[in-house]
């Protein structure tokens, strides 16, 4: 089956996969832009400790995906995994950080033996909603702005230092939250997650108070996401690009390069646009129908349909997908940093599960939310995070 495709085909079936995996790790992050808004739409301990359960039931969903999204790309691409793990680790153990600060307030927040109180791990998981988002979007954006770094394969004969790729700014990745345009997709990504969770709790949520601040709420942080957003937008449709030549895999600098990428691939174009619609059909209805709780259905589909198309835009149509601002030519595209065929292909049979990893998450999401968490529901539970 997969070992009728051509190597090139190999690739590109995978980054698509990758691609996935990160839209849908964004649409999880709902729960971290929930974690922000605890104590904006919980007003008294009762009504925390809902909105705190209500996000616990999902956490785990987030965490395995960015763990899935983090072991598919090193094992299809491993020269980025190197390069930017490599390299960038300071972003990144933040990230980690953040990651690990959330496992553990879920675990102890309401533990009997808990001698921090609960507002220390409230704390702890805003944190992780604040700071772990916006850290992630600025390093998705990285895909679009360039890193500073050198590759020269050269080096893996040199037995004393055999480092394919080298870092070559003393910030480790740091630099990246400098970016005016690494932060506005930050900074969207954190205003669409604190949206996402706002619907999200509307859909899940019973309690009148919380619902009430959750739609005023609602709009509040509708307007911030829409100017960073279309400024992230206006920008990567009109910057400079890194495309490469697809006879001699040189890279260089393209007028207008994202804008020509959803000119030639118009199905990606519709992807585009169309998660765009999403998102705001689902803002839009919740604002105006009152009592509408299916936003988050709406919202999320199109968030998930807008980042795989934005992956897209970033590796397809012969473009580099994490361009060196150092060395054009170290630049990575999906042609120079996959594994080997063999291992596409062994992977591919691999990757034949996720529909079933899929449903079973399907099946177990529905089956959490068959009725809305309640007081008399927290009350009646053995385990309460």
């Amino acid at each position: 089956m997969f070992e009728s495709l051509s190597y090139f085909a190999l690739q590109q079936y995978w980054w698509a996969i990758i691609s996935l995996l990160g839209a849908l790790l964004v649409f999880l992050l709902f729960v971290q832009g929930g974690q922000t808004l605890i104590y904006t739409l919980g007003k008294n301990e009762t009504e925390r400790t809902l909105l705190v359960n209500s996000l616990g039931r999902k956490w785990e969903f987030t965490f395995t995906t960015l763990v899935t999204f983090g072991g598919a790309f090193f094992a299809s691409f491993p020269l980025f995994y190197s390069t930017s793990f490599g390299g960038a680790y300071w972003v990144w153990m933040l990230i980690l950080f953040c990651f690990v600060l959330q496992a553990v307030s879920y675990e102890y927040r309401s533990k009997p033996a808990n001698v921090f109180g609960p507002r220390t791990f409230e704390t702890f998981l805003y944190i992780n909603g604040a700071l772990g988002t916006i850290l992630l979007g600025a390093a998705v954006a990285t895909f679009f702005t360039g890193s500073s770094f050198s590759v020269d394969f050269k080096n893996i004969t040199n037995v004393s230092d055999p480092v394919i790729s080298r870092w070559e700014t003393p910030f480790y990745g740091l630099e990246a939250a400098l970016n005016i345009h690494n932060l506005t997709l930050g900074l969207s990504v954190f205003f669409l997650a604190r949206i996402l969770a706002i619907l999200y709790f509307i859909n899940n949520v019973q309690h009148d108070a919380i619902q009430e601040r959750s739609a005023k709420s609602l709009l509040r942080n509708t307007i911030p996401f829409l100017v960073v957003f279309l400024a992230f937008v206006i920008i990567l449709l009109t910057r400079k690009g890194f495309a490469v030549d697809a006879t001699s895999g040189i890279v260089y600098y393209e007028n207008f390069k994202y804008m020509h990428n959803l000119i030639q691939m118009p199905v990606v174009a519709v992807l585009f646009l169309a998660g765009i619609l999403l998102v705001l059909s689902g803002i839009i209805k919740t604002l105006v129908t009152g009592g509408y709780g299916k936003g988050i259905w709406f919202s999320g589909t199109g968030t998930i349909l807008f980042v795989f198309s934005l992956f897209l835009l970033a590796g397809y149509n012969h473009t580099s997908y994490y361009p060196s601002t150092f060395d054009l030519q170290s630049s990575l595209t999906i042609i120079n940093s996959s594994s080997s065929r063999y291992t596409l292909i062994t992977m591919s049979y691999v990757s034949l599960l996720i529909p079933f990893v899929v449903a079973y998450i399907f099946y177990a999401w529905r089956s959490m939310n068959r009725t809305k968490i309640s007081e008399n529901e927290i009350r009646s539970e053995s385990h309460v995070y």
